[in-house]
């Protein structure tokens, strides 16, 4: 067993295979989308939307009583270490009214789920294009074992080509790939769900507090 797993480990061909798999990512999705791709690989591990939303509904709390007893203006005192709450707590406070923070709120939940999904489509990409570029493998190798046929000792290393690339590409694209881009679909779904929950939240604390406002201009101007 040992021996065969030993055979199975070609550095020049997995290295090849992930340059052309690497080469295809960039050209479908852009440099920008490739990089952020490789930088969400640490959120495999320290992800935990479920650990942020508690965060987020403790942190809410103290917003709310903030407002209560001071006013929007001191929402953004909360000290929050998310920097998405920390954001949306100064734009409240600088809100002057609540259609102003819903707009920004909108705004920035659709460009985070962009940029979500944009990461999303690369790890899609080198899943796509994994087994690909094995076929393609597969079939050089196979062209120089047919070419070497009056040479009984080229056989070997074309048929190890045409056999590890197809491994290879199956490997990335089954065991490492597809894994990574559900992982990062379903953090990106619950990171989006809980914060459109605090948006929510917020715009409803604007509105309440924007009301006593909305009465007073409406009686002076009757």
């Amino acid at each position: 067993m040992t021996n065969i797993a030993g055979h199975l480990f070609d550095p020049l061909t997995l290295l090849a295979m992930l340059g052309c798999i690497a080469l295809v990512a960039l050209f479908q999705n852009g440099a920008s989308a490739s990089g952020r791709a490789l930088m969400a690989l640490r959120l495999l591990l320290t992800g935990n939307p479920d650990r942020d939303r508690d965060a987020a509904r403790t942190a809410m709390l103290k917003i709310d009583q903030v407002a209560q007893l001071r006013g929007l203006s001191c929402t953004d005192r909360v000290k929050t270490a998310n920097a998405f709450l920390t954001e949306a707590a100064r734009k409240l406070a600088n809100s002057d009214r609540a259609d102003q923070f819903e707009l920004w709120a909108a705004q920035a939940l659709a460009d985070r789920a962009q940029r979500h999904g944009a990461v999303h489509r690369v790890w899609l990409s080198v899943a796509d294009a994994a087994p690909a570029l094995g076929m393609a493998g597969t079939i050089i190798g196979l062209v120089g074992m047919f070419a070497a046929m009056d040479d009984p000792a080229s056989l070997g290393p074309s048929m190890a080509l045409a056999l590890l690339t197809t491994f290879y590409g199956v490997v990335i694209a089954n065991i490492l790939a597809a894994p990574v881009a559900a992982r990062l679909a379903d953090l990106s779904d619950r990171e989006l769900a809980w914060q459109r929950e605090v948006v929510e939240r917020m715009l409803a604390i604007a509105r309440r507090e924007n009301a006593p406002l909305r009465r007073a201009s409406m009686r002076e101007v009757a």
